[in-house]
């Protein structure tokens, strides 16, 4: 398998442990954070989605324009947008892109954020219209003529396929969630289906789970999963790190009045609940700010030097799990740090493995 590696671009400085305070956009830093990934050696960075922030799409656009090689993966959630629009959007911003763009599909896991911008549906009825729409948008992009559609979310005439995407047969789709409703519609459309950093066993059972789904529609996804990796050069420095970003990460919640409170989606639930088996499981697997925040995102980090976090990944790897999504705390120190060491580490073991079976796959 060929190791995909992703990181994330945010539109101004800032992460759980340095609350931004600045403006909102911030197009030179968007320009670094762009360069830095791809001269780190990563394949895509995700560009986020937040009803509190900028539009992901023309953040993309500026990432597209400000590097030569860098994939997107741009978080798009549904029922913000028409169909026929997104399609057009999207595929106009594959081809600036020449065809690095794909699209992280998210139907939203907090109530209030998505009443945020209008959206009022209860969950497994985003999943519905979730389903719907991704149906509507790969109709739209491989029609040759136009399209009608008339669904219980969608309806639409004649909608125009003029706008073509670069990439064949259309932009690829990233998808996650871990309910029952999710993993039914990941399985009829997902091409990566997207985990957050659960430990070995939770991630084994879970793609298995998906795969057996996808199997019913004839399909075979790849697994992407999400870490906060904390290097440094010795395993010691490393966890020092580690109490050192939870203590910023306390002290900011503090200082803006944050709590942690119970979270509504499934991926966070499993979070926190393999976070009650021990701040550190599987060896350097770091439940601290997963604890700290309620598990509200991609919080769970591997800890140790490179080489010892390309190791864990590698036990993912050798799941079936072949993309990472990888981001830190510090979030440009952090990027460019994964590149002089995390990622080769990670590249070098991952052939390595894949050498280690091929006389057994022969």
């Amino acid at each position: 398998m060929s190791v995909e590696i992703i990181g994330m671009i945010t539109a101004a400085p800032g992460s759980e442990v340095d609350q931004p305070t600045g403006a909102a956009v911030d197009p030179t830093f968007i320009t670094r954070m762009a360069q830095a990934h791809e001269t780190a050696g990563f394949d895509r960075a995700l560009i986020g989605y937040f009803s509190n922030g900028p539009e992901g799409s023309l953040v993309s656009s500026h990432v597209a324009a400000a590097t030569q090689r860098l994939g997107i993966l741009l978080a798009y959630r549904p029922g913000v947008i028409a169909a026929p629009l997104a399609a057009r959007q999207l595929a106009t911003l594959d081809q600036f892109s020449r065809g690095r763009v794909a699209l992280n599909v998210v139907s939203g896991g907090n109530d209030a954020d998505l009443r945020r911008d209008g959206d009022f549906l209860d969950h497994d009825a985003r999943y519905t219209r979730t389903d719907e729409y991704l149906d509507a948008l790969k109709r739209i992009w491989t029609a040759d003529s136009p399209v009608d559609f008339d669904g219980a979310h969608y309806r639409f005439e004649q909608a125009s396929p003029a706008v073509r995407t670069w990439q064949k047969p259309h932009i690829p789709i990233y998808f996650s969630g871990a309910s029952d409703a999710a993993i039914d519609v990941a399985a009829r459309h997902a091409d990566t289906y997207m985990l957050w950093g659960e430990p070995l066993d939770a991630v084994e059972s879970l793609v298995n789970r998906v795969r057996t789904a996808a199997q019913r529609y004839g399909r075979k996804p790849r697994f992407s999963i999400s870490f906060r990796p904390i290097v440094a050069d010795t395993e010691e420095q490393a966890w020092a790190r580690a109490d050192d970003v939870l203590r910023q990460v306390k002290a900011t919640r503090a200082s803006l009045g944050l709590r942690a409170e119970a979270p509504e989606n499934v991926g966070s639930q499993r979070l926190l609940a393999a976070a009650q088996r021990g701040d550190v499981v599987d060896e350097r697997l770091w439940m601290g700010v997963a604890k700290a925040t309620g598990a509200r995102w991609n919080s769970t980090a591997l800890v140790g030097t490179a080489e010892q976090v390309a190791q864990a990944l590698g036990r993912y790897y050798a799941l079936g799990v072949d993309t990472f999504l990888i981001r830190g705390f510090d979030p440009l120190g952090d990027t460019i740090r994964y590149g002089e060491s995390l990622i080769p580490a990670i590249r070098r073991h991952t052939a390595e493995l894949d050498r280690q079976r091929a006389p057994q796959a022969a």
